[in-house]
């Protein structure tokens, strides 16, 4: 009885086997990996990279407000608003143990959240993100920030911001710089990093001339759990990224296979 018994309990898992070997089985065990956008970006910068990871991840891609066709809240935009709505897009997808990616201020948002609800991230990567926020830097950032110099000065980018986020996008600047100001006055990690037990990588370019090697190295340092990663002949923007470099960091920190 009991050798019968072991050997429909194989039968069973043979069939198993033969039914969901391909792509079904792969949707069960499918971790579910966020991937955020930074401040004036779009989710459309991960597509070089969407085709690679869903081999090993479901992946999300969600827009925070004032980003593409999402309107920009009446209360204005900070990063405590954007925290929230990371929250709120976990709830609503029902999402756990979660991998999270956060390019420059995605980055931010996320330790945000893994700061709130540790019980949620699996782990963390942030890449480009800016930590060393004070009063006269986020003042010295916004004032970047002017729709109409752009317009005239930079108006390739102009164009870039306007397909990306619709007319609107003139009125997103004035919004970022405002949330910059809010972080410079009361920066929401600044001595509470240490208290993030997750695994993190804090990764810069070397050639970041908005986030400094110094500033992510304290980071990496106050982390309990954390390891560095700088990526060579790398720039700020997203799409300045080579994708097989970030890739391959992506895979060695997640152990995939």
């Amino acid at each position: 009885m009991i050798r019968k018994t072991k050997i429909l309990r194989y039968n069973f898992i043979f069939l198993l086997s033969i039914l969901f070997l391909n792509f079904p089985l792969k949707l069960i065990i499918m971790k579910n990996l966020i991937l955020l956008h930074g401040a004036l970006g779009h989710s459309d910068i991960f597509n070089p990279f969407k085709e690679e990871l869903s081999k090993y991840f479901t992946i999300h891609t969600p827009l925070f407000s004032g980003h593409g066709a999402i309107e920009i809240s009446e209360n204005g935009i900070t990063i405590e608003k954007y925290t929230q709505e990371l929250k709120e897009f976990i709830e609503k997808e029902n999402l756990s143990d979660i991998y999270i990616f956060g390019h420059s201020m995605g980055g931010y948002v996320a330790l945000c959240y893994a700061y709130q609800h540790p019980e949620s991230v699996n782990s963390i990567m942030t890449l480009g993100t800016k930590f060393d926020w004070t009063e006269e830097q986020a003042l010295k950032e916004s004032k970047m920030l002017n729709p109409d110099v752009i317009a005239e000065k930079v108006p390739k980018y102009a164009e870039l911001l306007e397909s990306q986020h619709g007319s609107k996008w003139k009125q997103l600047l004035p919004a970022i710089a405002e949330l910059m100001i809010s972080l410079g006055k009361n920066p929401p990690l600044k001595n509470n990093l240490s208290t993030i037990n997750i695994s993190v990588q804090i990764m810069v370019g070397d050639k970041d001339n908005m986030v400094s090697l110094e500033e992510s190295i304290e980071v990496y340092r106050s982390l309990p759990n954390a390891k560095l990663a700088v990526l060579p002949d790398t720039k700020h923007p997203m799409d300045k990224v080579r994708p097989n470099l970030l890739l391959d960091v992506m895979k060695d920190f997640w152990s995939l296979s």
